[in-house]
């Protein structure tokens, strides 16, 4: 397989290392609009021909649709920031590539009742393009990282085999982890992670289907494994409730991440400041993305892993009924940061969720996973990817509870 990596950030360095011992992956190209970091992966990876490295604009869909040409690509994989997503998911159809991502495309708040009401969802870009690409019979794999991804093969799993019945799925995120020598240091993007906590969180209802809250509401305690312990998890926007519904029989879906008072409050403050703003303003001359400042600012989180110390917890609640018998369990996997750094010189954080869409690939190229269209995780049988979670170093666990 030859895939073309937009991004070469912390996940897309880290889906290298992965990929590096893996036979099938007969090529795949480094793109970044930061040459300089692409180089300096694929210096670490020591492959130039395995692995080249183009200069890449995410914005400017011709640069995507040829490179993908020059290279005779089998896949692009998007691994940059979800604004570039329409961008990249249309040059893929255009060059007649499978397209996967680990975020889908943007969501848009209601104009009046954002705190109630959906108005433009997270993927309605792609799902409404489904048929299109069902047609030219090309697949594109939206949301499947880790969550999204991950937790969506642990729901499908918990439909096929653990309930008759489900009452609520519930994804759950929390970790332990600290990060020495900074006040505040995100351990994954804070564009991506600014979107998806300050707008307005989805919740899915069979008998309301999809409706909006306000960020960080409905609090609770959540007890996670492995010796994290409980942290306090609120309602944030996310992937999975858009997908799950979609191919899974449940009365409510949720997103619940533990982020903590600390990050909670510099969210609100950005928000408050208009520093969240992802829209160019006008400063002494310049156009600039209030949210961009924001990132120049912060540590890249590709660089933390070896300040970084503890767990990350990624998975699913299900509560339902088997065999007459209400039930509840916890599908979930753990990444140890300094695990991860010691085999593949990366943190945690983009390490597990750059696993999934490899080990997709991997089931892809060896004709395990078969579909054309739009599709999510949730569409295809969860054994093979979960039979193969342990060989990639991230093996599942199910906790009753």
């Amino acid at each position: 397989m030859k895939v073309l990596v937009v991004g070469a950030g912390g996940v897309g360095e880290a889906l290298a290392q992965m990929a590096r011992p893996r036979e099938w992956v007969e090529q795949m190209v480094l793109a970044d609009y930061n040459l300089e970091r692409a180089k300096e992966v694929q210096a670490k990876l020591g492959d130039e021909k395995r692995f080249p490295v183009e200069f890449i604009d995410a914005s400017k869909q011709e640069m995507v649709e040829e490179l993908a040409r020059k290279y005779g690509v089998d896949l692009i994989m998007n691994a940059v920031d979800p604004v570039y997503n329409e961008k990249i998911f249309d040059a893929a159809f255009n060059v007649n590539a499978n397209y996967m991502d680990m975020a889908m495309t943007l969501s848009k708040p209601h104009p009046k009742d954002p705190f109630h009401k959906p108005y433009i969802k997270l993927g309605d870009y792609q799902f409404e393009k489904s048929k299109q690409w069902e047609e030219k019979g090309l697949l594109a794999l939206v949301g499947l990282g880790v969550e999204p991804g991950v937790a969506d093969v642990f729901a499908r799993y918990a439909q096929d085999c653990l309930f008759d019945e489900i009452e609520e799925i519930g994804i759950r995120d929390g970790a332990n982890l600290v990060i020495e020598g900074y006040e505040f240091a995100p351990n994954f993007s804070i564009w991506t992670t600014i979107e998806e906590c300050l707008n307005p969180p989805v919740i899915w209802e069979q008998e309301k289907g999809w409706f909006t809250t306000e960020p960080f509401s409905e609090p609770e305690i959540f007890e996670f494994p492995d010796g994290i312990g409980q942290i306090e998890v609120v309602n944030v926007e996310h992937e999975e409730v858009l997908l799950i519904p979609r191919w899974i029989k449940a009365k409510r879906v949720t997103f619940k991440y533990g982020l903590g008072d600390q990050f909670i409050g510099v969210l609100k403050t950005l928000k408050m400041l208009g520093l969240d703003n992802k829209e160019p303003i006008d400063v002494k001359g310049v156009k600039v993305a209030p949210r961009d400042v924001v990132a120049a600012c912060l540590p890249n989180p590709a660089y933390l892993g070896d300040k970084m110390s503890g767990k990350t917890c990624a998975g699913t609640w299900v509560k339902g009924i088997k065999d007459g018998v209400e039930k509840q369990v916890y599908l979930y996997q753990v990444a140890d940061n300094a695990a991860c750094m010691q085999k593949w010189g990366c943190q945690a954080v983009v390490a597990q969720v750059a696993f999934s869409p490899l080990l997709a690939m991997d089931l892809i190229e060896h004709g395990q996973w078969k579909g054309a269209g739009v599709l999510g995780p949730e569409a295809f049988d969860p054994l093979p990817f979960m039979d193969k979670m342990a060989e990639y170093g991230f093996p599942y666990g199910i906790k009753e509870m």
